[in-house]
This record gives structure tokens, sequence and C-alpha cells, in this order.
């Protein structure tokens, strides 16, 4: 599955626990700690899967990296003054 689904399915049991915390609230009063806690619970974790699907939503896909076009025009030879060739050695030197 996607990150997409995933969040989609969280989402839906999400709502299926806001609506049991619903009537698990009506059947046995609101007023008490622990229901205010479950239900304050639940809230923070529709909150973080929130944070999450921004998240995803701002994540760039992985896609072809920009591509640099190349110049046709020689380099200018100045920059190869006081090189070595590699494996070759100095230019005015035998090879060995």
């Amino acid at each position: 599955m996607s990150v997409h689904d995933e969040l989609s399915s969280v989402q839906r049991c999400l709502d299926d626990l806001t609506r049991s915390v619903g009537r698990l609230e009506q059947q046995m009063g609101g007023g008490g700690l622990d229901m205010r806690r479950v239900r304050t619970d639940a809230e923070h974790l529709r909150e973080s899967i929130g944070l999450l699907r921004a998240a995803v939503a701002t994540q760039v896909a992985p896609g072809r990296p920009d591509l640099v076009t190349m110049s046709d025009t020689p380099y200018d030879d100045s920059l190869w003054i006081d090189t070595d060739d590699e494996g070759l050695g100095a230019r005015d030197r035998r090879a060995p």
C-alpha cells in the first residue's frame, strides 16, 4: 500500500474511534477524568494524522534529477598548464 492509502486507512479507523468514544461518552457520561482523557487522546491522534498528511503532501516525489547541459566548445588550454596526465606523469618527463 502507498503512504496515502495507509493514511486514509488510519483516518477511517480514527473516524470509527471518534464515533465509538462519542457513544461511550453518552453511556458513561462525559464528566469523568478518564473519559475526558480518552476523548483528548483521540483528538491528539486526529491532529497527528493531519500533520502527517501535511508532511507527506509537501514531500517532493522522487523523480529524475535535473539535467545539466554540457557545452560542446573545447575547454581553455590554460586550465591544463602544470598538470600531470593521470598515470603518465608530467609532460616533460618520460612515463615510467
